[in-house]
């Protein structure tokens, strides 16, 4: 039996239609040879603290930072997901041959690969890759399966990502949380939401302090036209008022008229970020809603796979372009003088190089009734699609140059000749920035002119929508609004288009952000964050991109993901020992961001004791006091635990010993004796909980010529006359340790 499992039970339904699986089962479809189940999200997730060590179920600084050797993953503690997993795992046992229909990306790969790992299934697996779930495309797929291990990299990824997330994630969260969260606060801190957060407080503090700096500016209105002086502004009010004086007396003339023909482009296809951007700035959705609406579209059969990161198609789809346009009948009106000739093929639309797992958002040619939001979104995709094939608008732009006595003015404008793809988007009634038609000037006419000199200020930047914040994650928070300069740039985006989304909601959720209109504004709590945190590396956009390249070289098979982890390890161990040594304690707190009221009195409770505590080794017996160590009241029958009165020559006090029980660990005790030296530290148990002493860490690790930089992870330690410093210095790292 051959058995499929896709990512959700909607999907599973068009394969197993496909393949003439049509008995419904109990978690599957089955039929032709065929059994096709289903997962729903993640069944499997990473193992918690506790389920490596149960004294990490403490939030507790001594436990930090938690970096286990080998990361295990688990399946979901929940009723529904067990049942369906142990369903999925009932089929791989008496399977020929797993075929992984996962969503086609990174995040569809190690959803389906945990489930196949966890169920122990050893057998053949194979892969179905396609970007839509039409009939023609579902059929092609399983005419191409592939190995599955062409998709080993993929999956190293993926885990590579979750792994990364999970250990600064947690370790920081934890962290900042204990040292300067305020009642009930926890301080949220993640690899991706973090410099996100850190983007939007920057860009408010910048505004807030920003000071208007006075020009001015020198123009002049002949027949109806407005003119600027040629040279720009002027930052003293005397020099332009010289200027202005002198133009008034005299008549305006016509110098030189400059006209240049140009060809504009169409724009370019929809990536994930594209359409987000589109759809927030045009129709005011948020970008999880956009990622919603075209996740429907695409399961509706309309459009292909949305989670992307290219506006390429690569050479293949280029003859099934007039059988999609054809089915457009919706849109015949647009797509009959695209099918009444050649089909144009532009390197601007096909590029294989510009391709990796999936291609731009398209549509499928498939109609169907949609709601008023997805008919929105549905109707830009389709209309992008159609514009590209169509011919480029050619355009005229008109420079005319004037003067007044010996002073220059400038003025452009712009002239459609041919309209092109533009006649797509005339119905949208939308409009070119920028254009404007002169009137016809002759070179020498003169004229009387009005002038004018204004007084101006300068503008602070503005706040982040939701449009330009997707923008600037997916430059790392560079400007740049070129859009082959973007292209280049997506590798070092922060986050993955498919998860953008996610980390802007998640922000909100935890009140770091609000939104103001379109605007997207930090609260108090996200900017007391922000600027609590001190180590730069959380909070760089920069980095985290570096990071993000690093997990896409491990896609392509470039680096290896004990790389990548092991110089997360690295950076979370040199975090903690970081904001532990800080000395200043701040309080965070979001309950409506007031200073905290006296605690009321608490009600007296029993104190509790170790005799009657329960046993942590054996769990069922509890605690009894002996001659010179509390045990188990179980000693003999099984359990072997005891906790003697004194470890290493120092009496060990019923708090302490409460603390480890509850906590893990002690606190930091001094006074113990190992071979006749007093030492300090902490005591907690090890994996056959018998007591272990844990010296305290005094100095910083020894600084050599040639490690790896500590704060940025991607320079090196250089050696000058007085200190040591990164190599990285000139690219922003400001790492220094005086001798």
């Amino acid at each position: 039996m051959k058995v499929c499992i896709a990512e959700k039970p909607s999907v599973a339904r068009e394969i197993a239609a496909v393949l003439g699986a049509t008995t419904k089962r109990d978690g599957y479809f089955e039929g032709n040879g065929y059994a096709v189940t289903y997962t729903f999200g993640h069944l499997c997730t990473l193992c918690e603290p506790s389920d490596y060590k149960p004294y990490w179920k403490s939030w507790d600084l001594n436990n930090l930072p938690m970096l286990p050797e080998k990361f295990k993953v688990k399946v979901s503690n929940d009723k529904g997901i067990k049942k369906q997993f142990n369903i999925i795992k009932s089929l791989f046992d008496k399977a020929d041959v797993v075929i992984n229909c996962g969503d086609a990306g990174q995040e569809g790969e190690l959803i389906q690969r945990w489930v196949i790992n966890e169920a122990k299934y050893k057998g053949r697996v194979q892969r179905l890759w396609i970007s839509s779930l039409t009939t023609e495309a579902i059929r092609e797929g399983f005419e191409n399966l592939k190995p599955a291990e062409d998709y080993d990299n993929l999956y190293y990824a993926g885990f590579s990502r979750s792994i990364g997330d999970w250990l600064l994630g947690i370790n920081a969260t934890r962290l900042y949380t204990v040292k300067h969260g305020g009642y009930k606060q926890v301080l949220s801190v993640g690899r991706v939401q973090t410099p996100t957060l850190a983007m939007l407080v920057n860009r408010y503090k910048e505004i807030e302090n920003f000071v208007p700096q006075p020009y001015w500016e020198l123009q002049t209105l002949y027949r109806d036209t407005l003119f600027s002086y040629e040279e720009g502004r002027f930052l003293k009010m005397e020099d332009g008022e010289k200027l202005a004086n002198k133009v008034k007396e005299h008549e305006f003339e016509i110098v030189s008229i400059t006209k240049k023909k140009g060809t504009e482009y169409a724009p370019k296809l929809f990536d994930l970020t594209g359409l987000q951007v589109y759809c927030n700035t045009k129709f005011g959705f948020s970008a999880d809603d956009t990622l919603k609406i075209a996740q429907r579209l695409y399961e509706k059969k309309v459009v292909t796979y949305p989670r992307v990161d290219t506006t390429f198609l690569p050479d293949n789809i280029y003859p099934k372009v007039k059988g999609i346009l054809s089915k457009l009948t919706d849109y015949s009106s647009l797509t009959q003088s695209v099918l009444n000739k050649k089909i144009k093929k532009s390197s601007r639309v096909f590029n294989d190089k510009k391709v990796t797992d999936h291609h731009a958002i398209i549509p499928t040619g498939m109609q169907t009734h949609l709601q008023p939001a997805e008919q929105q979104v549905y109707d830009i995709i389709v209309k992008r699609f159609i514009a590209v094939f169509y011919d480029d608008c050619k355009v005229s732009n008109t420079t005319v140059i004037g003067k007044a006595d010996d002073v220059n003015f400038k003025t452009t404008g712009k002239e459609i000749l041919s309209k092109g793809w533009r006649v797509v988007f005339e119905s949208d009634g939308s409009k070119t920035k920028g254009e404007s038609i002169l009137p016809t000037f002759t070179k020498g006419e003169k004229g009387p002119h009005e002038p004018s000199f204004l007084e101006k200020q300068t503008k602070p930047p503005k706040q982040y929508t939701e449009a330009s914040l997707l923008r600037a994650m997916e430059t790392a928070g560079k400007q740049v609004d070129d859009d082959e300069l973007r292209d280049l740039m997506k590798e070092n985006g922060i986050g993955r288009p498919s998860t953008r989304a996610n980390i802007i909601e998640t922000l909100f959720k935890r009140k770091y952000i609000k939104r103001n209109k379109k605007q997207i504004l930090p609260t108090v709590t996200g900017i007391q964050l922000i600027d609590t945190i001190q180590n730069d590396l959380l909070k760089s956009a920069e980095l985290t991109g570096n990071w993000e390249k690093q997990l896409k070289d491990i896609e392509k098979g470039e680096i290896s993901a004990n790389t990548f982890i092991k110089g997360m390890k690295r950076m979370v161990d040199a975090l903690v020992y970081e904001v532990r040594s800080e000395k200043v304690e701040t309080r965070i707190s979001a309950v409506n961001n007031k200073p905290a009221t006296k605690p009321k009195a608490k009600a007296k409770t029993k104190s509790k004791k170790v005799v009657g505590s329960s046993c942590p080794k054996c769990k069922s017996g509890e605690l009894v006091k002996g001659k010179s160590a509390y045990g188990c009241n179980l000693y003999g029958k099984g359990c072997d635990f005891v906790l003697p009165f004194k470890f290493g020559e120092k009496k060990i006090s019923d708090n302490q010993y409460l603390r480890l029980l509850d906590k893990g660990s002690t606190v930091n005790l001094k006074g113990f004796k190992v071979n006749g030296n007093s030492i300090e530290g902490l005591l907690r148990f090890d994996d056959n909980f018998k007591l272990k002493l844990e010296p305290k860490q005094t100095t910083k690790p020894e600084i050599k010529a040639g490690d790896t930089c500590p704060k940025c992870k991607t320079g090196s330690v250089l050696k000058g006359k007085t200190a040591f410093g990164c190599s990285n210095y000139k690219t922003g790292c400001d790492f220094r340790v005086n001798f």
